[in-house]
């Protein structure tokens, strides 16, 4: 993982999860979790983005 990705993945993580994977469920489960709460949407992209 490189530290763009590192970094994405916690200021902005629907962003980190769109550009590895695109639109589509898994960027809408990082979105929803990012708006219920920052951590949550924190770890889906990390453990998405491995």
């Amino acid at each position: 993982m490189s530290i763009l990705t590192i970094l994405l993945n916690i200021f902005l993580p629907p962003l980190a999860v769109f550009l590895k994977h695109g639109l589509g469920t898994t960027f809408l489960i990082s979105v929803i979790l990012t708006i219920i709460g920052w951590l949550p949407g924190v770890i889906h992209a990390f453990i998405v983005n491995k």
